[in-house]
């Protein structure tokens, strides 16, 4: 039996009263599902998660999924809002066919535990099926279950999971399943990843009534991307300074030849320079710079990796120029602010 949950009554409990129905025929058992809360972890995540398997129940009128939730010590845990969540018990053993999602949020480097790896990879072994929600792939990676799979996370986790996790390559989108491997790049997406996983069990018309019952609109495909088009996000039209743009975004490291790009895409590099005081305010040199710094601040906050090290891997040429950009755009110097968060001593600081 899971930790936390009894026989008497365990059927009741998941089944909420509610107006509307949906005719579904009854099931043997339930699916069960369990999910470890790891510190920091994100609260819009999980309870995206959870509420569209409530839902499904009140529609119902029965109990199609049952859960528990846990933590490693047992202990109630604080979310990254602050609030704190009790929990169900401590991580233990879980039934058969039992579904396994771990919930993180910020700072998943460190809330991951070895504990808890452990402790999902013995799960995957049972033959369990194993996800994580937000940044819960860092676990699953610590666990060594993702290699050669498909799988996500938030994508603003995305740059420091891959300088901790060089051989692994998530892709940015909302959901993915690769068969016992279920990961979800958190917040409403983790609604998108429920809604599919009802319609897979228990029908398509069950499934869009919990879509409409959540006020989700419509259910999005597993392989849109977690951001908005630069076109969308910036408000641009013009496709050369949206291309540039792509091009920054994705060569941070060494950079672009912005004379050669222009060339390529029929315009003057001062035709470019226009295009962004024009759109954006800015020159293009500063506009990179401040994709570099963004880079290295995530980088800086969610790895342990040397100050120089972030540098240089974020396309800046020298440690001191990069402290001074650093510093003037954040207020603080990156040894400082890798020092806040464990990766600096403070007399380096």
């Amino acid at each position: 039996m899971e930790a936390g949950v009894t026989e008497k009554g365990m059927t009741a409990n998941f089944i909420p009263k509610g107006v509307a129905h949906v005719a579904v025929a009854p099931v043997a058992e339930p699916l069960r599902m369990t999910f470890v809360l790891l510190p920091n972890f994100s609260l819009i995540a999980f309870s995206s998660a959870i509420e569209p398997l409530r839902i499904a129940n009140q529609l119902a009128g029965q109990a199609l999924f049952q859960w528990e939730v846990l933590s490693e010590t047992g202990a109630a845990v604080a979310c990254s809002n602050g609030v704190k969540l009790q929990v169900d018990g401590a991580l233990g053993e879980t039934r058969p066919k039992t579904m396994v999602f771990v919930c993180a949020g910020v700072e998943p480097e460190k809330s991951a535990s070895r504990r808890v790896a452990d402790w999902l990879r013995g799960q995957w072994r049972q033959g369990r099926t194993v996800g994580g929600l937000c940044t819960g792939a860092y676990a699953l990676a610590k666990a060594g279950i993702l290699e050669g799979r498909s799988f996500t996370l938030h994508w603003e986790n995305l740059p420091p999971f891959m300088e901790t996790f060089g051989h692994l390559r998530p892709l940015e989108q909302l959901y993915c399943i690769d068969g016992r491997i279920l990961t979800s790049a958190g917040g409403a997406a983790a609604t998108d990843l429920f809604i599919e996983i009802v319609a897979k069990n228990f029908g398509d018309r069950l499934a869009d009534a919990v879509l409409k019952m959540c006020l989700h609109g419509q259910q999005r495909p597993a392989d849109l991307r977690q951001r908005m088009s630069l076109s969308s996000t910036l408000g641009i039209r013009n496709p050369v300074l949206v291309e540039v743009i792509r091009q920054f975004e994705e060569n941070l490291e060494q950079g672009v030849d912005i004379e050669g790009l222009a060339a390529s895409l029929g315009v003057s590099r001062r035709q470019v320079e226009r295009l962004f005081q024009r759109y954006v305010g800015m020159s293009p040199k500063q506009y990179l710079n401040g994709l570099r710094l963004e880079r290295a601040r995530g980088l800086l906050t969610e790895t342990d990796l040397p100050v120089a090290e972030v540098a240089y891997g974020c396309g800046f040429n020298a440690t001191n120029t990069f402290t001074k950009a650093f510093r003037a755009r954040y207020g603080v110097s990156p040894r400082r602010l890798s020092a806040r968060h464990g990766g600096a001593s403070a007399a380096e600081a």
